[in-house]
């Protein structure tokens, strides 16, 4: 893998997708090692044809884990299937404690919740002049909420979500030798801890949704099987990853583009019940899940390509959602474009079932700050740099002045 001319395509896609979409038919990316789905209809058809296009390897890692690490990793209890990479009655199997346990009534009920927590993180750094949002706020707010919901010990959601970015770390960075086998270690904890809550929950069902998980993939009355509890803990860090790594991305984003387009930002200010459509014109403009690989089970024509069976397309929301075709001026941020049907939470049967979620952290964000920190603007001195990856696009750091 040559990480280098992946991290420049991560840190800056669009120019690639730009080019993409010029072209007659799909462009093979060598960066991404599959066929770039970069057109808006193309993307939509692609995620249709969930037959034809599998979502088995979907996260495939950019990294080969040597032994040492593998052996590692296969001492913590993971390995289930979930969500995000299966197909069929399986993935139907998968989705159902996410769509009851994210339903519109449980975010409702969660929304208190919410906007206390984002009042006490904005209480913290209001009074300093300055904050880095992405350490005060963006990475703090989503795993505190989704711990929340899962029904975690507070004091057990750092340990959680460091878990999270250690996987994404492992799987998609280059590491040397000791920091792989360190965050294999610390990955096995987590799903360690996260198994002492399924069996926990078994034992002393709660209203919490880590039951909900426990009742669907395990609802017998006898003590779940290893292979259950492993089916259940990969849910539940798959929840973790999309419940929290999106939304904190995506919070990101969000924020830098805000506050980089001064008349935006007061705009917002100045009239609030824009926020939500702010929220939708963000996750269109810089979707902080860029897009997901499909792997071809039959051969299949896609954008005017013939694609073989085994091979792999890269389905990019982010592309699509600045196609030209669909989206007048796409490349420009507007808070009074209410774009519908944007890909920012995907689409189908696969389409991200937090999104309400993620809207409501969002929204609630928005609100505190233009209502709190109306002067709020990127420090000059402090260029924002973007992660190298495809799945939680956002800023390093965001340092932030008023």
């Amino acid at each position: 893998m040559d990480f280098t001319a992946l991290d420049a395509f991560q840190r800056y896609p669009y120019p690639h997708y730009a080019r993409a979409r010029d072209e007659p038919g799909l462009v093979f990316s060598p960066e991404l090692d599959a066929w770039l789905v970069s057109r808006y209809a193309d993307v939509r058809e692609a995620l249709a044809r969930h037959e034809d296009l599998s979502s088995v390897g979907a996260l495939r890692p950019d990294t080969t884990l040597p032994e040492s690490v593998r052996a590692e990793l296969a001492k913590g209890i993971g390995g289930g299937g979930v969500v995000l990479s299966s197909d069929g009655e399986a993935h139907r199997r998968y989705r159902q404690p996410h769509n009851r346990g994210l339903s519109a009534s449980s975010v409702a009920a969660l929304r208190p919740f919410i906007a206390e927590r984002t009042t006490r993180l904005v209480d913290e750094f209001a009074g300093d002049g300055g904050a880095e949002l992405m350490g005060a706020l963006a990475r703090r707010l989503p795993g505190e909420v989704i711990g929340h919901l899962l029904g975690l010990d507070p004091a057990d959601v750092p340990a959680v979500v460091r878990g999270g970015y250690r996987a994404t770390d492992l799987f998609f960075r280059p590491m040397g030798l000791d920091d792989q086998i360190e965050a294999a270690r610390e990955i096995a904890r987590t799903q360690h801890l996260m198994d002492g809550y399924v069996r926990g929950r078994h034992a002393e069902p709660r209203a919490d949704l880590i039951t909900g998980f426990v009742h669907a993939l395990a609802p017998e009355s006898g003590e779940p099987t290893r292979e259950q509890r492993a089916e259940i803990v990969s849910s539940l860090q798959n929840l973790l990853l999309a419940g929290h790594l999106t939304t904190t991305a995506l919070m990101g984003t969000m924020l830098s583009h805000l506050l980089g387009h001064r008349e935006q930002w007061e705009t917002l200010c100045a009239r609030p019940a824009l926020i939500p459509d702010a929220v939708e014109e963000c996750a269109r403009f810089d979707a902080p899940i860029q897009g997901f690989r499909r792997r071809a089970t039959r051969p299949v024509v896609l954008g005017g390509t013939q694609v073989a069976a085994g091979d792999t397309v890269f389905v990019s929301f982010g592309a699509a959602n600045r196609d030209p075709a669909q989206f007048a001026d796409p490349d420009r941020l507007d808070i009074f474009r209410r774009p519908e049907r944007h890909l920012g939470f995907g689409h189908g049967v696969h389409a991200c079932p937090g999104a309400r979620l993620a809207r409501a952290q969002l929204g609630t964000v928005l609100d505190e700050l233009t209502r709190r920190l109306p002067g709020a603007r990127l420090r000059p001195d402090a260029p924002i740099r973007m992660l190298p990856t495809l799945i939680h696009r956002s800023p390093e750091r965001l340092e932030v002045q008023w």
